[in-house]
């Protein structure tokens, strides 16, 4: 069965008619969820699917949009189901996500550290992890702020799904011309200059084979008025499910 991704939000931070920007990965009836960001657990309402439905989370950097809603699903995991939820994250992420995070809301009586909510799979940076039999992804470490750790990620070797990263266009194109990448999901700064994200004008610049198999996320309310204005490529859609 070949794998899907649907995006359960499009959203950038400040968006308002869209989710954050957080996705859900379905793998041969394995379910990864990809970030849960502040209105993460909203968002899987709308789609009716409940966080015991989920075999596990992935998170790719600790900003709010994409790590605001953890708290809600560790404690409906640990109060409603029962289990802890099993979490993949970047090796070098995990501190941080409790130390600077998760700890201040979270932590309780015995309950003091991120092994306390969550079953904690921590995963080598640049390395490839088998999650599931037909779902192995890799992190990659991208720039987004100064001093904070973000990773976007290849899965399955063919598809590139970034978090939040400044334009890399060597890396887009290595990853494509080297490592035969096949599909990107990019997100997507509309108004320039992009500064911690890769802008609509900077991603317009990329060869236009690169254009073709790149798909835009993370966009604000603005999206509308810039269909047919992004070259070769196209938005993600909130709610749609992509073979990859």
């Amino acid at each position: 069965m070949t794998p899907t991704i649907t995006m359960i939000g499009t959203g950038s931070a400040f968006a308002k008619h869209y989710f954050n920007n957080n996705a859900i990965i379905d793998a041969d009836g394995f379910r990864l969820l990809v970030d849960c960001g502040i209105t993460g657990p909203a968002a899987l309402h709308r789609l009716d699917v409940r966080f015991g439905d989920l075999d596990g989370v992935l998170v790719s950097h600790t900003h709010g949009d994409h790590v605001g809603g953890l708290e809600e699903l560790a404690s409906q995991m640990m109060l409603v189901h029962r289990r802890k939820p099993v979490l993949y994250i970047p090796e070098t992420l995990r501190e941080p996500l409790w130390e600077h995070t998760l700890k201040g809301g979270m932590a309780q009586g015995p309950l003091q550290s991120l092994n306390d909510f969550f079953d904690v799979r921590p995963m080598p940076i640049g390395q490839p992890t088998e999650i599931a039999p037909q779902l192995v992804v890799e992190p990659i470490r991208t720039e987004h702020i100064d001093g904070r750790l973000s990773y976007s990620f290849l899965i399955n070797e063919r598809f590139f799904y970034s978090a939040d990263m400044r334009f890399n266009p060597e890396l887009l194109r290595q990853l494509v011309d080297e490592r035969g990448v096949r599909l990107i999901f990019h997100d997507c700064q509309l108004s320039s200059p992009g500064v911690v994200h890769a802008s609509l004008d900077e991603l317009l610049t990329l060869p236009e084979p690169i254009q073709s198999i790149t798909r835009l996320m993370h966009y604000d309310d603005t999206m509308p008025h810039f269909i047919g204005r992004t070259g070769r490529m196209t938005f993600v859609e909130q709610g749609a499910a992509y073979s990859f």
